[in-house]
């Protein structure tokens, strides 16, 4: 089930028109595909209410990334020290912890269409509810040196990953 519903989000992806230049249908909270970087303002015009990608930036640098969580999964309790993230949920419903400190405050629930803004060093962590959902997300570079997979601090995992 999950691999077939991955490949129906990336065929719709790619009748959108994005360019998938990686992916990861193995997480074990879900799948994840990485759009071209060149993509970043139709990916905002159809993703983000057509928010300028310029209004966006707070480096150079933008990633446009789509998220599939699986029911009822976890992503780390976690951080970054080089970017700050929007997630706009595109499908389904989905449950989001965020936390300036290292504790865990209540799940705030995010429907459709709700957009939350994730500060540079804010902890967090989004959960899947009661079936799949699809998050798009752009990661906004907060620092000359580019974030990647590398700059996640998880502070709790359920997947036993550093």
């Amino acid at each position: 089930m999950s691999t077939t519903y991955y490949m129906s989000i990336q065929a719709e992806l790619e009748a959108l028109g994005f360019d998938i230049v990686s992916k990861d249908l193995q997480r074990p909270w879900g799948a994840f595909f990485v759009i071209n970087e060149s993509q970043v303002q139709d990916f905002s015009a159809k993703f983000f209410d057509g928010m300028d990608s310029n209004d966006l930036k707070i480096k150079e640098k933008l990633s446009p990334k789509i998220l599939v969580v699986k029911p009822r999964a976890r992503l780390s309790w976690q951080y970054h020290h080089r970017r700050a993230e929007i997630w706009r949920v595109y499908k389904g419903t989905v449950g989001v912890v965020r936390s300036m400190d290292d504790s865990q405050k209540e799940v705030e629930t995010l429907n459709q269409g709700d957009e939350i803004k994730l500060l540079q060093g804010e902890r967090h962590r989004l959960i899947g509810l009661e079936d799949f959902a699809v998050v798009s997300e752009i990661w906004q570079h907060t620092d000359t040196v580019p974030s990647n997979e590398e700059d996640i601090v998880r502070l709790e995992d359920d997947f036993n990953r550093n």
